[in-house]
């Protein structure tokens, strides 16, 4: 493997930097037989890392947030014998519990109580905000840190306790239906739509790498896309392509759009 050739898949200084230590713990995994494991990152990014390292033939990757929709995850490489072995080895679930009745606390509020502890972005995957507190994946290496020193979110006093993954109450994912119509399942018409834009627009941006099909940059805006592909954009959220079919009678093709907040 040349991992300098490796490191083209990427797309900026940050992602290449980012590739280059999975690259690092694919060396690692390969020499030890030990496992290894990423932080927390966007599933782009993740998916750059589990495109990349799936192409040593004696590894195996596995993508992990906590459960299926998480939005942050990180990436477990290892031997390819040892797929599985470490489940749940390298996250860990916390409850984060307080009375909040009388308190407004938002996402930004618990990051930034967790961010005040001095951990990284990194360390910490998904929070998922209920009425009474807040489930939080993290970074199993930082888990007993959180519990010992996490004990006020804003105004409010907290305890902390760590759960089992199958405690883990995802909220529904808030989406808005959009039906078009399109001359063609292209790129640039799809996304145009979606995120309410002039397809002149969209082809910019596209050109400009700002859009991520399957969280991938597509800089072709005459891409196709097809039912289940996911468009996203930085600050714009993503659109999911959940339905194709039927024409109008003027030959446009219908598709049903799912804007996700």
């Amino acid at each position: 493997m040349n991992p300098g050739k490796l490191l083209d898949a990427a797309t900026s200084p940050e992602d290449r930097e980012i590739l280059a230590r999975a690259l690092d713990h694919a060396e690692t995994a390969l020499k030890t037989h030990r496992p290894q494991v990423t932080d927390f990152y966007d599933p782009y990014r993740c998916g750059l890392i589990a495109r990349v390292v799936e192409t040593y033939p004696d590894l195996a990757v596995r993508v992990d947030g906590g459960y299926p929709a998480a939005e942050r995850s990180r990436v477990l490489i290892c031997r390819d014998y040892m797929d599985g072995a470490a489940e749940d080895a390298w996250l860990s679930f916390l409850a984060v519990q307080g009375n909040f009745r009388f308190q407004n606390v938002t996402h930004r509020d618990y990051l930034g109580a967790l961010l005040g502890l001095g951990l990284r972005r990194e360390k910490l995957g998904d929070i998922l905000v209920g009425e009474n507190g807040a489930q939080v994946i993290v970074a199993a290496e930082v888990a007993p840190y959180i519990t010992a020193g996490l004990t006020a979110v804003g105004r409010v006093g907290v305890t902390v306790r760590e759960i089992a993954r199958e405690e883990l109450e995802p909220p529904p994912r808030e989406y808005r239906e959009i039906k078009v119509t399109v001359q063609s399942l292209r790129l640039d018409a799809v996304a145009a739509h979606g995120f309410g834009l002039s397809r002149s627009k969209m082809a910019r941006e596209i050109a400009a790498g700002k859009i991520y099909l399957n969280w991938r940059p597509r800089l072709d805006p005459s891409a196709a896309v097809k039912p289940g592909d996911v468009i996203s954009a930085r600050g714009r959220g993503r659109v999911e392509v959940a339905e194709t079919g039927g024409q109008t009678k003027k030959g446009r093709l219908n598709v049903l759009l799912r804007r996700y907040r």
